[in-house]
């Protein structure tokens, strides 16, 4: 019976985490670029159970069956499947169509600075024509996003005077001239890519980058989320009623157990 506890229990913990990244996910449903998560189960390893203190099966425990220990959550993985796009006419959004990441040069508050990656390419122009994101970091050139040096000469920068077009390798041009190019990279391999915040995404060791090869920019338009909100409504009701039957098996363990301890071997 305890054993029952600890399973419903184990259940009811894993849903609440499913939960949480679920909710997550729609409170980024219209956040530009973000890539919804979801999350994978594991059973913990099945017991064998055996008869203790058995005087008829001397010196050896006869099995009696399994007993399955409950589940936990194995992983919590990150679809990278691309979004909707969604015309802005804005002239600093740029949307990424196909693989590949904009490469930013993201600084922290202790004046570190490093490359970062993120399909959110609601850009902005300053007044001194650097591209930059909604927190004020810079788009990195294709130059600076395949070394992952961080300079200056690095950042993507148009004269802010005059009119400019990014046609669909992220090459930016004024003047009938190319003044610059879009930084755009892809991953060998998405799981070396972590979560950092900010809709920013790190490489972990052991991940590379490298140009990015068969993208097209769009400009004038964002990438929309690719979280399904109905699907992710419909999951939370799921979730929401396998926690509830987790609650009332625990209940009723509970009752069980009352019973026995107040009721098994008693004297009438």
């Amino acid at each position: 019976m305890v054993k029952g506890l600890y399973t419903a229990y184990t259940g009811m913990v894993e849903e609440q985490r499913r939960l949480d990244v679920m909710s997550n996910n729609l409170a980024n449903a219209t956040t530009a670029g973000y890539k919804k998560e979801g999350t994978t189960n594991a059973a913990f390893r099945r017991q064998l159970a055996l008869r203790i203190k058995d005087s008829g099966n001397f010196m050896f425990a006869q099995g009696i069956g399994d007993i399955q220990q409950g589940d936990k959550v194995g992983e919590t993985y990150t679809d990278y499947s691309q979004g909707s796009l969604k015309v802005t006419d804005e002239k600093s959004d740029l949307a990424i169509g196909g693989d590949g990441f904009f490469a930013i040069a993201y600084t922290d508050k202790q004046g570190n600075s490093s490359v970062k990656y993120t399909r959110d390419g609601q850009f902005t122009v300053d007044n001194q024509g650097y591209f930059r994101t909604g927190n004020g970091d810079y788009l990195l050139d294709m130059n600076g996003a395949t070394t992952g040096r961080v300079s200056e000469q690095n950042f993507v920068r148009v004269d802010p005077m005059q009119s400019y077009t990014v046609d669909p390798e992220g090459r930016i041009w004024q003047n009938g001239t190319a003044v610059d190019q879009v930084g755009v990279v892809d991953v060998n391999d998405t799981d070396y890519l972590a979560h950092y915040g900010e809709n920013l995404y790190d490489l972990v060791n052991g991940g590379t980058v490298t140009r990015g090869n068969g993208y097209r920019i769009e400009q004038g338009a964002l990438e929309m989320s690719n979280v399904n909100v109905v699907d992710e409504m419909v999951s939370m009701i799921t979730i929401q009623r396998a926690y509830e039957a987790g609650a009332k098996m625990i209940q009723a363990e509970d009752e069980t157990l009352e019973s026995a301890a107040s009721q098994v071997g008693s004297i009438s």
